[in-house]
């Protein structure tokens, strides 16, 4: 068994309506849902959109430096993530096309490293 990451960046969910997103919920739940009934999910969740609540944590100075914001200025940021652990690239594949259709935006699929 590997452990994937299924993740997109906030800048791939495009401008919708509220009720577009409204209704893509119930949606990417259901999905979750039977994840975690397969067995597969090890974690799933959507990260806060104001980056300016994040901070950062940076030791390449010699000391660790603990600072306000994102560490570096991007065009894009992650927006949310799932973990997983399948047999193989075959089923993370199937798990993220099913979060893809749910969620209605691209999903990039990285294997961890064992």
């Amino acid at each position: 068994m590997a452990q994937y990451l299924i993740f997109f960046n906030q800048q791939w969910v495009g401008d919708h309506s509220e009720e577009w997103f409204q209704g893509r919920g119930p949606l990417a739940r259901a999905v979750v849902q039977r994840m975690q009934e397969a067995g597969v999910v090890v974690f799933a969740g959507g990260l806060v959109e104001e980056v300016e609540e994040a901070f950062s944590a940076d030791t390449t100075s010699g000391e660790l430096i603990m600072s306000p914001g994102r560490y570096s200025e991007s065009d894009e940021y992650l927006g949310g993530m799932t973990i997983i652990e399948v047999e193989d690239d075959a089923a993370a594949a199937m798990w993220a096309g099913e979060i893809a259709e749910a969620c209605g935006w691209p999903q990039e699929v990285r294997r961890f490293k064992p």
